[in-house]
């Protein structure tokens, strides 16, 4: 990342957190756009500073393939139906009430795809909670109360053409064909693309995603 925009986003995220409590910053974007790799280059900045924070991503509440195949909907794994809303918003609710004692988060694992129950600790001493995903700043069913939950929202824009490459590399490196790759990316992540996109507007701060 370009420093002087890491220097930029270090600053602002800082700039949340409050003489107490704990602060929520959440990041989102279309699929692909590098919403997990700002996350994480942004809170390993700022665990270099000495500020305690915690990196919870969204898609821990992916459901399992058990819950999607029950509810017929495992073809389109990724879309706003396929996740807990309600679950998500219940544990930023505790994670801002909560600040004596640890609280645990699920997280997903990609060589799974599947979510991992109470695998990431969030501790009191971690003041600022990064947490990233594709529907943050929805406003369907308990979507608009995680937004109302997050202090700011940040969006990722990058190009079309590049955000699908990446989607593409990424589908084959967890085991797809390419062909199939491109098909799942035609046929699920851009729909659901097209969906997040139309919520740029509502976002605090617009992230050029090309210099990430």
């Amino acid at each position: 990342m370009e420093a002087a925009l890491l220097d930029e986003l270090a600053a602002r995220a800082r700039g949340l957190v409050a003489a107490e409590g704990r602060a929520l910053l959440g990041i989102t974007g279309a699929p692909g756009a590098g919403k997990t790799t700002l996350a994480a280059v942004l809170v390993e900045r700022l665990r270099a500073e000495g500020l305690g924070v915690a990196h919870v991503p969204m898609d821990g509440f992916h459901l399992a393939d058990a819950a999607l195949t029950e509810r017929g909907i495992l073809d389109r794994k990724g879309a706003i139906e396929t996740f807990d809303a309600y679950g998500y918003l219940a544990l930023l609710r505790r994670l801002r009430t909560e600040l004596e004692h640890e609280v645990l988060a699920p997280d997903f694992e990609r060589t799974l795809e599947q979510p991992i129950a109470g695998a990431i600790t969030i501790r009191p001493e971690d003041r600022l909670v990064v947490s990233e995903g594709n529907y943050l700043l929805d406003d369907e069913g308990g979507w608009s109360d995680v937004r109302a939950a997050l202090g700011e929202v940040w969006f990722v824009d990058v190009p079309d053409d590049v955000r699908v490459e990446r989607l593409v590399r990424r589908h084959v490196e967890f085991g797809k064909p390419e062909a199939d790759a491109r098909a799942w990316v035609a046929q699920v992540d851009e729909p659901n693309a097209r969906r997040v996109i139309s919520r740029q507007s509502a976002a605090d701060l617009v992230v050029d995603g090309t210099l990430i």
